[in-house]
């Protein structure tokens, strides 16, 4: 008796398979929500909601402070990502280009393409673990660690990134301390840094106090 209940509740609590619940491709046109954006019609869903293109295309100009770029793909260029739990991120970086430390709420899994791109993170023992990524191979970057990583070479070097989340969350410490609106004077005490350095970098990344 007890056997014919259990599959009679398994039955209930497990979801059908359906054509429109194996993917929910994003209706741009609706405004988005706690869960992510409204499903097209399924009926209207071609195989070309499945497929993007963003990679293959330079992230932007890298005439900049970083001599680098970096474009997110996320459910707004990729609408067949709505729901999947997972998003994407393409950096180009010109000879020195870099991006400094910064950490992300999830774990990072970066890819090399072009060129030859230093890599490292620092663990909550102040260890750092960093190595130099070449065209094909593959870094994990576990979640929440300080990380950046940079070009080592003398031609444009070209990265994938892939995170386990519609939303990555990325933090940069220079951008948090420097680029928004902690006083100065709070960042000399929580910080080795002196006034001028501070009223030097916030000038630099446009912060104010």
């Amino acid at each position: 008796m007890f056997l014919p209940i259990f599959f009679f509740i398994l039955s209930i609590l497990i979801p059908h398979s359906s054509a429109s619940n194996d993917f929910c491709i994003a209706d741009l046109s609706l405004p988005i929500g706690p869960a992510g954006y409204p499903c097209k019609d399924p009926k209207s869903v071609t195989v070309d909601d499945f497929i993007s293109s963003s990679l293959t295309v330079p992230s932007g100009n890298t005439t900049n402070l970083y001599n680098a770029s970096f474009k997110d793909i996320d459910t707004e260029q990729f609408p067949g990502l709505n729901g999947m739990g997972i998003s994407m991120l393409r950096a180009d970086l010109d000879m020195g280009g870099l991006t400094p430390l910064h950490t992300h709420r999830v774990s990072e899994l970066l890819l090399g393409i072009e060129g030859s791109v230093l890599v490292g993170f620092i663990d909550s023992n102040n260890t750092a673990y960093y190595k130099t990524i070449n065209k094909g191979e593959v870094i994990i970057i576990p979640p929440t660690l300080l990380h950046f990583f940079y070009n080592v070479e003398s031609t444009r070097a070209v990265t994938y990134s892939f995170y386990p989340s519609d939303d990555h969350g990325l933090q940069g410490v220079d951008s948090s301390l420097f680029r928004g609106n902690l006083p100065s004077e709070m960042i000399d005490k929580i910080t080795l840094l002196g006034h001028a350095q501070i009223q030097q970098l916030k000038k630099l990344l446009g912060g104010t106090n």
